[in-house]
């Protein structure tokens, strides 16, 4: 059954909405405006679909009291023929009607700040640390989005201990957020002369852009460590302490960044990553309690499983969690990631729904 009560107070706060954004005296407020606009659009779909599924009901109603009524066989047929398919219709209806009563999460529309990490594999997850940073830019490029470089540790061979890097555009934690979780390789090193597949492994965390309004930080709540950048010699390495390395007393967090040649710069960037794995940490506490009450099928939140294998050897890639796999390995790489993306988005969605 449908909640119709709460579906009408939608139309009614639909209609109050329309109101005001028409009201050219409330765009001065960008902000409180965008939220505005935010929510007619959410509004505006379920409306849409709520007219429509109403309408199917009565189409529905009045072909089974013409089929009741009716004593003629050919207008049976019809009659029945169209109840199968208004049957179908409103199915559908329902399906998306319960789809779009999903509460929108609100750091879907957040930046997103991506860690990627090399794990177990030595040189070997380092270089596919490498690959993964790689796939993403090119992901962010097909979307639109701009990429920022936070931090990066090179090994010196091509490969990376970590980078760290913020992407801005549209619903990009939204898109992103399935990519957190071990990434598993499995190929044959350009090291290893024997031939011998390796299997190494990446961490991938994806972390919503936190705003200073989402949490305040007292400077109290800091230790503020400046040091010389480490590097693989010549130009790259400073000569000043313009490393920074900021501890969150009350978490134990601890963020470094060596990126910028400005002790400012590395500042700002390491609370702009403090400041995202604060608010995760939160986000983390809340996902957790529901996961004690119901294991998700697909999960965001738990970043030891292992996600996703890559095969090199095979050309293959699978997701472990939606049991997808594609046997076009390069492309992947190459940034062609959606169809995993939006996979992902509808097996969570499926998953609210049935919720």
């Amino acid at each position: 059954m449908f909640p119709v009560q709460k579906l009408e107070d939608f139309k009614q706060e639909f209609f109050e909405l329309q109101e005001k954004v028409s009201d050219a005296s409330l765009m001065s407020d960008a902000r409180n405006y965008r939220t505005l606009m935010r929510r007619y659009k959410e509004l505006s779909q379920i409306v849409d679909c709520w007219d429509k599924h109403q309408e199917i009901q009565k189409q529905l109603a009045d072909a089974k009291n013409l089929l009741e009524s009716e004593s003629d066989s050919e207008m049976v047929t019809l009659a029945k023929e169209e109840i199968q398919v208004l049957q179908e219709n409103l199915n559908q209806s329902e399906q998306k009607l319960r789809e779009l009563l999903i509460p929108n999460d609100p750091n879907d529309e957040k930046n997103a700040i991506i860690e990627i990490r090399a794990g177990t594999g030595g040189e070997e997850a380092a270089l596919f640390v490498a690959d993964l940073f790689r796939m993403y830019s090119y992901y962010a490029e097909q979307k639109g989005w701009k990429k920022q470089i936070l931090d990066m540790n090179e090994t010196g061979l091509g490969g990376y201990k970590e980078v760290v890097m913020l992407l801005s555009g549209e619903n990009v934690f939204g898109l992103m957020r399935f990519e957190s979780g071990v990434h598993r390789v499995q190929r044959v090193p350009v090291t290893e002369s024997s031939g011998r597949i390796h299997t190494s492994a990446v961490t991938v965390a994806v972390l919503p852009e936190a705003e200073e309004v989402d949490l305040e930080i007292s400077d109290n709540e800091l230790r503020i460590d400046v040091y010389r950048s480490s590097g693989n010699g010549g130009q790259s390495v400073n000569t000043t302490d313009s490393a920074v390395r900021i501890t969150h007393l009350p978490t134990g967090l601890v963020v470094t960044c060596q990126d910028e040649k400005s002790q400012l710069k590395n500042k700002n960037k390491a609370m702009k990553v403090l400041r995202s794995k604060l608010l995760d940490l939160e986000i983390s506490k809340q996902e957790q309690e529901i996961a004690n009450t119901r294991k998700a099928q697909v999960s965001s939140g738990d970043r030891s499983a292992k996600i996703r294998t890559y095969n090199f050897p095979q050309n293959r890639v699978t997701d472990h969690r939606i049991n997808l796999t594609s046997y076009n390995l390069d492309s992947f790489l190459a940034g062609n990631i959606d169809e995993f993306v939006q996979s992902l988005r509808m097996a969570w969605r499926n998953e609210k729904v049935n919720e």
